[in-house]
């Protein structure tokens, strides 16, 4: 019988490749996103293509529209995007792009799901290597997370402990795309854009031009559609 792991999909590049990850390790996908009142809903749409194409036994969308309510992130409130940024300013300051303490909330949600599932492993797409210096992708707030899961649940003091299964922590955007053509990735159902037009990806955001950068490096055309590449 196949482990359950739980699969945070968000129906981009990095959470499909952990996706990729987890089922080439033979893991029955329990898959979770989350509908955050982030300014276009074509990336729930994207993720639930992506736990279909890999048969997850369940996909959960949760509705945490509050964080439009916190606002203060140009992802959940009317602030601009960020557009053509080198890439030394997105390695810079935290970018108005971060949400506050949405992998802190989502993490808890899966340790929620996986706790009741009876799954021992959250898999997450976090990357400390080409990332838009996010502090809740950080190594050191996941190993940290971990253990307050395991100290807080019935699954963590009598259950056999939860593992948050970070597989690209540490790969840079270029080998990201390598695992995933490796593993069979449908990158075809992908969006990664924070400011999408019709379903189209802008490439003028941080999060399109790390992709296309990731793509590049990889020697791999990206199957997905761009107003501007």
């Amino acid at each position: 019988m196949a482990e359950r792991a739980v699969v945070l999909a968000s129906g981009g590049l990095d959470s499909t490749t952990c996706m990729a990850v987890a089922a080439s390790r033979n893991r029955e996908i329990i898959a979770l996103s989350f509908s955050y009142g982030q300014r276009h809903s074509v990336e729930v749409d994207c993720a639930r293509k992506v736990a279909a194409y890999f048969n997850a036994a369940r996909h959960l969308v949760f509705d945490l529209s509050l964080f439009r309510t916190i606002g203060g992130s140009a992802l959940t409130a009317d602030i601009e995007v960020p557009k053509d940024r080198s890439y030394e300013q997105m390695g810079g300051d935290i970018p108005i792009t971060y949400v506050p303490s949405r992998n802190l909330i989502f993490l808890s949600y899966a340790v929620a799901v996986a706790e009741t599932a009876g799954a021992h492993e959250i898999y997450i797409g976090t990357n400390a290597v080409d990332y838009s210096g996010y502090p809740d992708c950080r190594d050191e707030f996941i190993r940290s997370f971990a253990q307050t899961a395991n100290l807080a649940t019935r699954i963590g003091v009598e259950g056999g402990g939860l593992r948050i299964e970070t597989p690209l922590q540490n790969l840079s955007k270029g080998q990201i795309v390598a695992l995933g053509q490796k593993l069979g990735a449908p990158y075809h159902l992908t969006i990664t854009c924070y400011d999408p037009v019709d379903g189209v990806s802008c490439g003028h955001c941080d999060s399109c031009r790390l992709r296309l950068q990731g793509f590049a490096e990889a020697g791999v055309v990206d199957p997905i559609p761009y107003l501007n590449r």
